[in-house]
């Protein structure tokens, strides 16, 4: 894995900064990790991070891993429209995109695309060394060619589904498989799962296995247990919400029965009062916006209005999905003195809602406003 901790990294490594191009210049699948150190999920040691870091090393060099500081490397960022962190793109040997992660708390997701990155045949850009292959190579049908001939043809083996379930029951130290995610589940049984690991502070990842029908019938039949959700740690399966009450009720709770002292989440947050997170949050940005969900994905329509306009002006900023923290959702209203969502700041200050923004806009003086004139 290649670290870019500025635009120069980023030119040394061939990494294009041209909008015109995504390719890294190497021919190989690329996947690009944007990350920051303030944020807890993508730093070094977070949950994303390790699991970026063993993908990396399954790899055994096929896909190209970079690891970006997306405050650090604008030009990257920018050309990428990166946003959020943390940022995953997926992309073929070509240069083309395959997939994108903006942001979340699903980091199975990314062994998810990493696997459906490296199961996918290559699509090299034409070169003329291709009229090298010869006739025999061409006039031999398809199922007939060598490994060899195969390889240059540009067609991988795909990843047996064995080798994606234990990629996702890998993919974090502590992996959930549930409906829905943990923002959003979609069962009762998930709900009160995601609440006995929230109560024991620790970090997991987790697999909505709504979006995956296959992995969601054949990890029954794997795992030997019928029913979701479904906790593992290291690898190994503990079992499903019954067993993890039960662990949960035992002395020493969840993580002194299982042995979770290494993944409780110990940041600063946690010891931080609601006003002290809410002001951190609203100076981690220039110009930073409250909205439900996240800019390349909005959950509603007055969000979905207020990064149009923000993108128009081609500025940079950030943003916070208050979906995913009812504490912070709450306490903002109270802290700003302002009821309703989206709400925007610029330099700590709040500037309003929707409708302030669209009238700033419409007067041409929000750019003066993000600019901090």
């Amino acid at each position: 894995m290649i670290d870019i901790t500025n635009d120069e990294d980023a030119t040394d490594a061939s990494l294009s900064l041209e909008s015109s191009s995504s390719t890294d210049g190497t021919g190989k699948k690329t996947v690009l990790f944007f990350y920051a150190d303030w944020h807890a999920p993508s730093a070094s040691g977070g949950p994303f991070d390790m699991v970026v870091k063993t993908l990396a090393q399954q790899s055994n060099g096929n896909v190209q891993f970079y690891r970006v500081a997306a405050e650090e490397a604008p030009k990257l960022s920018s050309k990428h429209e990166v946003t959020t962190v943390p940022t995953f793109l997926f992309l073929n040997a070509d240069g083309s995109l395959l997939d994108r992660i903006d942001g979340g708390e699903d980091v199975a997701r990314v062994t998810q695309c990493y696997s459906k990155l490296a199961s996918a045949a290559d699509v090299l850009p034409s070169r003329s060394s291709d009229a090298q292959t010869t006739q025999s190579e061409r006039d031999t049908p398809k199922q007939q060619q060598s490994p060899a001939a195969d390889q240059r043809s540009g067609h991988q083996p795909q990843l047996s589904l064995d080798d994606r379930l234990k990629s996702l029951i890998t993919s974090s130290p502590i992996v959930l498989f549930q409906k829905g995610t943990p923002s959003a589940p979609k069962c009762g049984f998930s709900r009160q799962a995601i609440e006995i690991l929230n109560a024991a502070d620790v970090s997991f990842g987790s697999f909505n296995i709504l979006e995956d029908d296959e992995v969601r019938q054949e990890l029954k039949t794997y795992s030997d247990w019928p029913t979701y959700p479904q906790l593992y740690v290291r690898g190994e399966l503990v079992g499903g919400l019954d067993i993890m009450k039960e662990l949960g009720e035992e002395e020493g709770g969840l993580v002194e029965q299982l042995e979770l002292e290494d993944f409780v989440i110990k940041s600063a947050e946690k010891e931080q009062t609601l006003n002290e997170r809410i002001e951190q949050l609203i100076n981690r940005h220039k110009i930073m916006v409250f909205i439900k969900g996240i800019p390349s994905a909005p959950r509603c329509g007055f969000s979905r209005q207020i990064v149009e306009v923000l993108d128009s002006c081609k500025v940079s900023y950030d943003a916070f999905n208050i979906l995913e923290d009812e504490d912070v959702r709450q306490g903002l209203k109270t802290y700003s003195d302002w009821p309703t969502f989206p709400q925007l700041y610029v330099e700590g200050e709040l500037v309003g809602g929707l409708d302030i923004v669209k009238e700033l806009n419409e007067g041409d003086e929000l750019e003066e406003v993000l600019n901090g004139n």
